[in-house]
C-alpha cells in the first residue's frame, strides 16, 4: 500500500483529502503542528521534517500546511515565511532525498489581482500582500529543490473547519444585516473538488504547476446571497466596496480585486474537471 505523508491534516483540504482517500490503495499518514490525537511535525523544522520522511519513505507527500491568516500574515512576516515558504522548501529537499512525490498548494493571491480576465498558469505572478509573496516564495523553492512536484494553485477555499461559508452562516443568527464586499471576484472552491483534483494527479507523472478552482466566479457579496438562498436565511447582505469594508476594518490587508484562475493546465493535459461553484456550493449546505 502506498504511504501518504499528509501535513496539516486537521485542515480544511487535510480532512477532505482523508475523508476522499481510498484505503484500500493509500495508508495516510497524518501530521499537523501541534494537535492532539495527530503526529506533530513542524514544517519549519528541516530535521524533524527529514527524519519522517526518511523513517516512513513516503510515496507522496501532500502539504496542507500553511499560514492563511492573511491580516496576521502582513505583521507575522517572519512567522509567514517560515510556515509559507521554508516549511514547503523542507518538504522539497525531503521528497527529492527519499524519492516521493510532492503535491503542494499555493493560492490565488500570488497575482495582482487587477487585471479583468482569469489568470492561467503562464502568467506572471506579483503577489501584493505579504500572504502571497510568501505563499509564491514557496512555490519556487519546490520548483528548486523538489523532482517530482505539484503545485496546484487555489481560491476562497471552504470546507470541514472555519471558513467564509461558517462564518457568514454565524453572523447571519445575530444580524438582521451584513455588510459584504461586492468588487473583489474570485472562485469560491470546495475542499472536496480539490482533494478530488490532487488525487486524479497524484499517481500519474503529469507535473508541474496547476491551477485548481470551481469553475466560475462570483463577488463575496453575491456568495454570501447563495449561501443565504440555500440555507433559507433572511439575513439581508448589503453590497459594499473595497475601500468602504477598509474604512469599517482599517487592520485589513489587501485582497485581489480579480483573482479568478483558469484551470488551464488540466483543460490542456486532460485532467480532473471541477464542479461549477454554485453545484459545489449547493452539495455543501446540503450536508450541513
Amino acid at each position: 500500500m502506498k504511504k501518504i505523508l499528509i501535513t496539516g491534516s486537521n485542515g480544511q483540504l487535510g480532512r477532505a483529502v482523508n475523508e476522499l482517500c481510498d484505503g484500500s490503495r493509500y495508508e495516510l499518514i497524518n501530521t499537523d503542528f501541534g494537535i492532539d490525537g495527530i503526529t506533530h511535525l513542524d514544517i519549519t523544522d528541516q530535521n524533524a521534517v527529514l527524519e519522517i520522511c526518511r523513517q516512513i519513505k513516503p510515496y507522496a507527500i501532500i502539504n496542507c500546511a500553511a499560514h492563511t491568516n492573511v491580516d496576521a500574515c502582513e505583521v507575522q512576516v517572519d512567522s509567514a515565511y517560515k510556515i509559507n515558504a521554508l516549511g514547503p522548501r523542507n518538504l522539497a529537499i525531503a521528497s527529492a532525498e527519499t524519492g516521493a512525490k510532492l503535491v503542494h498548494i499555493s493560492t490565488d493571491y500570488v497575482f495582482a489581482g487587477d487585471g479583468d480576465h482569469p489568470y492561467i498558469e503562464f502568467d506572471k505572478p506579483a503577489p501584493k500582500a505579504m500572504y502571497g509573496k510568501t505563499k509564491l516564495a514557496g512555490e519556487e523553492f519546490v520548483k528548486q529543490f523538489a523532482k517530482n512536484w505539484f503545485i496546484i494553485r487555489t481560491a476562497w477555499l471552504y470546507g470541514d473547519g472555519k471558513n467564509f461559508v461558517r462564518t457568514m452562516l454565524n453572523l447571519s443568527k445575530t444580524h438582521e444585516e451584513l455588510n459584504v464586499v461586492n468588487d473583489q471576484i474570485g472562485s469560491p472552491t470546495c475542499a472536496d473538488e480539490l482533494a478530488r483534483a490532487i488525487f486524479s494527479l497524484i499517481d500519474t507523472e503529469n507535473y508541474g504547476l496547476f491551477h485548481g478552482t470551481c469553475e466560475g466566479k462570483c463577488s463575496w457579496a453575491d456568495f454570501t446571497k447563495e449561501i443565504f438562498r440555500l440555507a433559507n436565511v433572511k439575513t439581508k447582505v448589503n453590497p459594499v466596496t473595497s475601500k468602504q469594508y477598509k474604512e469599517m476594518n482599517p487592520a485589513s490587508a489587501d485582497r485581489p480585486a480579480y483573482s479568478v484562475l483558469e484551470n488551464y493546465m488540466l483543460k490542456l493535459t486532460g485532467g480532473y474537471m471541477f464542479a461549477d461553484w454554485e453545484k459545489a456550493i449547493a452539495q455543501y449546505i446540503s450536508k450541513m
